[in-house]
């Protein structure tokens, strides 16, 4: 095996990925992994720390993007408003890899492991993204309900967009579902 090679972080995500549409993710090692991406454990091992990770090899990459989108929106913007510049940024990020998200969210709704991961990497977005509104000076509730309203739309936007046969652009269901849950938000609430 070559000592050193290019994208070897990606190469090993999409090595476990065809295994675990293969095999399952529980019958994947991390030994055949690294072997289909022609690398060994301890590359694997310096990259990602568990098989479950592999499947997440974009997260901290969309973290930076939604967070740098939120510190470059202008300062008048609401805090909704901020969020959704960040999740659009993401968005434009994601919408030319439709196929392989929806490959991915296969594996994941496949196994109870990742799907509770997944969870977890949701919650810490919506964490990274109250974060960056309270650095932009909204109050910590503030930020926690626009962080959360945000990460709803994105979730609703994002599985929309994986589901739908139609490639569509991923920021426009954005901002659809910000629109609905505004809706839903300001219906009554009681008759």
């Amino acid at each position: 095996m070559s000592r050193w090679t290019p994208d070897a972080a990606g190469r090993l995500s999409r090595a476990a990925q065809e295994l675990y549409a293969e095999r399952g993710f529980e019958q994947t090692t991390v030994a055949e992994i690294a072997e289909r991406a022609g690398l060994t454990k301890r590359t694997f091992f310096r990259h990602f720390p568990d098989k479950r990770e592999v499947v997440f090899p974009l997260s901290d990459r969309i973290h930076q993007v939604i967070v740098d989108a939120m510190a470059a929106a202008p300062a008048d913007l609401s805090p909704i408003a901020v969020v959704v510049e960040g999740y659009g940024a993401a968005a434009d990020m994601l919408n030319m890899g439709h196929a392989a998200t929806r490959r991915r969210r296969d594996i994941i709704a496949a196994n109870p492991e990742l799907r509770e991961r997944e969870l977890t990497k949701f919650a810490k977005t919506s964490g990274i993204v109250a974060e960056a509104l309270c650095e932009r000076g909204v109050a910590p509730r503030s930020a926690f309900l626009a962080a959360a309203a945000g990460a709803a739309a994105w979730r609703a936007a994002r599985d929309a967009w994986i589901e739908d046969s139609e490639v569509r652009d991923l920021r426009a269901l954005l901002h659809e579902c910000v629109e609905e849950l505004r809706a839903e938000v300001a219906a009554p609430l009681a008759p």
